[in-house]
């Protein structure tokens, strides 16, 4: 309840005349150095919102009255990088493939830059270190390549893609649903064949069916020991590698109903230097021919 200000007996300070269950509030305003600061930084404040862009509006915002924006700032520091790795970019661009692999200078730059590209537009697919994702995404660093692992081969699917319909260039190959051709014995048999290029068929008749049938219908792109055939893009058979697993119900489910990923073409959404230094730096990792 208000009371009457008074001066406390113990601190010798003024009350505010408010007191509480016998508790009088004593009057100790801020310091006056701290008020002091509090003004400046609104005024600061202030004329920082006047100066630089600041209060939103229904179509845009005030631009403050210097017109200055980071984003100029980041443009002008975004030239100056790219003009100074213009004389690289451009060598990467008329060298060859090989040059570029085997010139010590260029290795380190292209390298160097690819492996960013690389994290920005390749890695959701073919993992950070290219080592592929479950689901049909291809290991990049191991031996086994669908299409040919030479530097050429690679820049090449870089450029196009596979199986895309935004590149008339783009790999194309295209796997029949046997569910519609073979039944499903025979399916379970050419599965018992598959099996059998790395030892693992457990039921050496429907192995000894699926051959006639393998000889039919899959020789002309997996090959007749089913080492693949890239001309078509066509997949070992005869390795542990497999895009979609390699158990006896997962080849089952290739041959009846196959699956087929896609990777968008990359020219013309990447720079050529960039696309020349992606195909050098995925060699690099391992498993380029």
């Amino acid at each position: 309840m208000p009371t009457k200000i008074e001066k406390d007996a113990l601190t010798g300070k003024l009350t505010t005349g408010h007191e509480w269950d016998g508790i009088k509030e004593l009057n100790t305003p801020l310091p006056k150095w701290w008020l002091y600061i509090l003004y400046a930084t609104i005024i600061w404040s202030a004329v920082w919102a006047l100066l630089f862009p600041s209060f939103p509006g229904l179509s845009g915002h005030f631009g403050g009255v210097l017109g200055w924006t980071k984003r100029e700032d980041i443009a002008r520091e975004m030239a100056a990088v790219v003009d100074a790795r213009a004389p690289m970019f451009e060598r990467i661009r008329s060298s060859d493939l090989e040059e570029i692999r085997r010139d010590p200078t260029l290795l380190r730059f292209a390298t160097a830059g690819a492996r960013q590209a690389f994290a920005d537009n390749c890695a959701p697919c073919h993992g950070s270190g290219g080592e592929g994702r479950p689901g049909g995404f291809p290991s990049l660093i191991d031996d086994d390549w669908i299409w040919g692992g030479t530097l050429e081969d690679i820049a090449f699917t870089i450029r196009h893609g596979i199986r895309n319909a935004q590149d008339e260039e783009a790999r194309q190959s295209q796997m029949p649903a046997y569910a519609q051709i073979l039944s499903r014995r025979e399916i379970e048999d050419v599965a018992e064949f598959v099996l059998s290029f790395t030892n693992r068929a457990t039921d050496a008749e429907a192995a000894r069916r699926g051959e006639s049938i393998y000889a039919e219908n899959c020789v002309a792109c997996h090959g007749e020991q089913g080492e693949g055939v890239r001309a078509v893009g066509g997949p070992a058979l005869n390795d542990a590698i497999w895009l979609y697993g390699g158990s006896r119900e997962q080849i089952i489910a290739q041959i009846a109903n196959p699956r087929m990923g896609v990777m968008p073409p990359w020219q013309g959404r990447l720079d050529e230097a960039i696309i020349r230094m992606l195909a050098v730096y995925v060699h690099t990792l391992g498993g380029g021919e």
